[in-house]
């Protein structure tokens, strides 16, 4: 890739939402109106001054919850993205499912929305409300159905699994439930509780290791049956329903970040918006940079493309930092190529399936002693 180039992929986060997650750890704040209105003008601030590509190939609209805005407030954000949209392959927005109407799902597919990733999480609903979710498995149905019924049915449903008091069947249940909805693409992700959220504050954990082991085995096993690929650690797709923007992440690509707590990667940098939304508003063009160094962008790209199942090309990286992998990461390489932890495999450097769910110890040991 052309590192000098514009980045062709956006991401907005929208910092509010209509209840808070007891797990949650991204940037958010309680709705209010008028916060969200100055928000928007923040925003507009930002979008202009950094000269935005208007030849984006993928935007992914991100929270918080972005349904969370007033009707008129998400079809003004979507008016400040429409000079950027006009090409794009794929457009996404996340919903919570139970801040979804008719009069949002009109105004989504009038600013070209082309898929949406919806947060099922479970379908237990007695677990949906442990976990401080505020919708049920039926509201999660009926914003399906209002998506396809105004012309979206590229969507992508998020389900936890090692959640409190979570069981084998209760998972099975949940995948069922998920896969009669005829989603495009699910992801699915373990929980991992941080100090800041209120699971972290009340002391609560994820299920045992070998649980969480068993459930992801579980997962890998029941979604292929059903004609879903693995393409990437958390992810399944049927064949071409792939998320382009997040290949985008895992291909280490640039990419625009805008808002409070958005990220961004651009010209060997990464950058970080603030966290706390008053701040964004008092300098909306605020960004935390940090250089990345040849060393940096190496270790990020092994990082990021090995949690993709087909791996690598060697000689995409080659082309990229004029080296070989084996020249680059030396004696820690050979190391986990020996091990069989690592293979290379038609040209492609990928972890080996038995290793692929333990790939965050892989890496910690390309890291240089």
């Amino acid at each position: 890739m052309n590192q000098n180039k514009k980045p062709q992929a956006l991401y907005v986060h929208v910092p509010f939402c209509r209840s808070i997650c007891f797990y949650c750890d991204f940037c958010h704040r309680f709705y209010q109106e008028k916060e969200a209105d100055a928000w928007l003008q923040a925003l507009q601030k930002e979008i202009l001054h950094y000269f935005v590509n208007p030849e984006l190939r993928t935007v992914y609209i991100g929270g918080g919850t972005p349904t969370a805005l007033s009707a008129a407030q998400l079809d003004s954000l979507l008016r400040l993205l429409d000079p950027y949209t006009k090409n794009v392959r794929e457009y996404t927005i996340e919903i919570n499912p139970e801040t979804l109407d008719e009069n949002k799902a009109s105004i989504l597919a009038e600013h070209g929305i082309s898929r949406a990733s919806i947060g099922l999480q479970t379908a237990d609903d007695k677990l949906l409300r442990k976990i401080g979710r505020h919708h049920t498995s039926a509201d999660v149905a009926e914003a399906v159905r209002l998506l396809k019924d105004h012309g979206i049915d590229n969507i992508s449903l998020d389900l936890m699994y090692s959640l409190p008091d979570q069981n084998m069947a209760s998972l099975r249940e949940s995948i069922r439930f998920a896969l009669s909805l005829q989603p495009k693409h699910l992801s699915l992700y373990s929980l991992t509780v941080e100090e800041n959220t209120v699971f972290g504050r009340k002391g609560i954990t994820p299920l045992d290791e070998d649980t969480e082991a068993d459930m992801y085995e579980e997962i890998c096993r029941i979604l292929p049956q059903a004609g879903y690929r693995q393409y990437e650690i958390s992810n399944f797709a049927l064949p071409g329903y792939e998320s382009l923007h997040n290949l985008v992440y895992w291909h280490y690509e640039d990419f625009y970040g805008l808002s409070a707590g958005a990220s961004g990667m651009e010209d060997h940098c990464r950058y970080d918006k603030p966290s706390n939304l008053s701040e964004y508003l008092n300098d909306p063009l605020k960004r935390d940079v940090i250089p990345l160094s040849k060393e940096d962008e190496m270790f990020e790209t092994v990082m990021m493309g090995l949690r993709l199942k087909d791996g690598i090309f060697l000689q995409d990286f080659q082309n990229r930092f004029g080296m070989s992998f084996s020249q680059a990461f030396g004696a820690p390489a050979e190391k986990l190529l020996d091990e069989g932890k690592l293979q290379i495999t038609d040209g492609k450097l990928k972890c080996a399936d038995a290793y692929y769910h333990l790939l965050n110890s892989v890496l910690s040991d390309l890291l240089p002693v």
